[in-house]
């Protein structure tokens, strides 16, 4: 990210900080990740172009024992 492209997006996220303050919304800003290519959220990961599961979602799902053979009664 270039100098100019990093000033735009800080007055962007402050513009935003701004907006939500004037709503009585606020965010923790010690919780706020700046500045990343991707972040993980819910078991995803968000990124410039892509959303995946996190790997380790991937394997717990993949290493699920698959039960055979069991009934369910009502």
């Amino acid at each position: 990210m270039g100098t100019k492209e990093e000033e735009r997006y800080d007055e962007i996220v402050e513009e935003v900080v701004k907006r939500l303050a004037e709503n009585d919304l606020y965010v923790k800003l010690e919780k706020c990740k700046w500045k990343v290519k991707k972040v993980g959220f819910l078991g995803v990961v968000i990124g410039l172009e892509e959303i995946k599961m996190e790997e380790g979602q991937v394997k717990r799902a993949l290493d699920w024992l698959i039960l055979k053979g069991v009934t369910y009664q009502d």
